[in-house]
């Protein structure tokens, strides 16, 4: 069985799509353990669409896998941080995949070079636990399928709107059933640019959960299902004058804005300098802002409300990604 994994057109290894997947393609299973993993980073929810809507970016971090003795090198974000030994979560999620198939894991080196920030609401963690079942799914013969490793890769994160993108791409939208997953793309119609005002503070996701409510009002329940659905709507008519209503959000930034008490001065900013719609990217502190056009008008209104705030952070500008993570079998 070869695992489905999505990947550019312009992949060396591609070879040919599955015609009910357009964005996805199998790659042969590979012969030899010495590969390059490459996966985007992500931003979660897109304002209203909490835990069950993801966006893949053009942001990515890669794995390169080499046999020999163990060892684990970090590069990028993290380098100083990050577990250089079994506990690096990629190493984790690549002993995973042979834990359920039952079988050891091959002695290897890992070189994990990071442009995705950690803990800043991009997907840093879900890239990892992909990367890592990914890469390790191809040593083992692709014997996994591209369900088990979306499945697993969930139950590991806990929840699925990072690692849906991450693994197959583009914009995602995913729920949980008594069955499993039930994930489907939903179609960009417009060219969209991302502004992302990046925070030097880091807000790790059990944080920013524990500040959410367990129960919420009725009115914010229905407040955004309809603008989740009005979203989806936008994003796939590529009616962009939508956004900025259908972005807004109750569940959980007017809960998450005590510990970012600055998120609603940088949304504003981004809007009154023509952003379609902003929100916090994940569970922040990065704020994301949708662009069509020029976005250097909403870059410098973020990096100077931000300046004004005593914020440190960068700007960066990012695009969707229709890739998801794809894997470059060595020679």
């Amino acid at each position: 069985m070869r695992l489905q994994v999505s990947a550019s057109r312009t992949n060396p290894d591609y070879s040919g799509p599955d015609p009910t997947q357009p964005n996805v393609l199998y790659l042969p299973a590979v012969d030899k353990p010495r590969l390059t993993v490459r996966v985007p980073a992500t931003t979660a929810n897109l304002g209203p669409g909490f835990d069950c809507l993801g966006l893949a970016l053009d942001l990515h971090n890669t794995v390169s896998v080499e046999p020999g003795p163990f060892g684990v090198r970090v590069t990028g974000q993290g380098e100083t941080t990050l577990p250089r030994n079994r506990r690096n979560l990629v190493y984790r999620s690549m002993e995973r995949v042979f834990d359920r198939l039952g079988s050891g894991i091959p002695d290897m080196r890992l070189t994990c070079h990071n442009e995705i920030p950690l803990t800043r609401g991009l997907g840093s963690s879900s890239a990892a636990t992909v990367a890592g079942l990914v890469a390790g799914n191809a040593l083992a013969g692709n014997a996994l399928s591209q369900e088990d490793i979306l499945t697993m890769a969930a139950e590991l994160e806990g929840h699925p709107d990072n690692v849906t993108p991450a693994l197959l791409g583009g914009c995602q939208v995913v729920v949980q059933t008594e069955r499993g997953l039930v994930h489907a793309p939903v179609p960009l119609a417009t060219d969209l640019i991302a502004v992302l005002f990046v925070p030097d503070f880091e807000l790790r996701t059990s944080q920013a959960r524990a500040v959410l409510p367990s129960v919420v009002p009725r009115g914010d329940a229905i407040y955004n299902v309809g603008r989740v659905a009005l979203l989806v709507t936008a994003l796939a008519t590529g009616r962009g004058s939508l956004l900025r209503e259908a972005t807004r959000d109750r569940l959980h930034q007017p809960y998450r804005e005590r510990l970012f008490p600055a998120m609603t001065r940088l949304f504003d900013a981004a809007l009154e300098a023509g952003a379609l719609g902003a929100f916090l990217s994940g569970a922040g502190p990065t704020v994301l802002a949708l662009v069509s056009g020029d976005s250097s008008a909403v870059a410098r209104a973020l990096g100077e409300v931000a300046r004004l705030a005593g914020l440190p952070g960068h700007v960066r500008i990012a695009r969707p990604s229709t890739a998801g993570t794809q894997v470059i079998a060595g020679d």
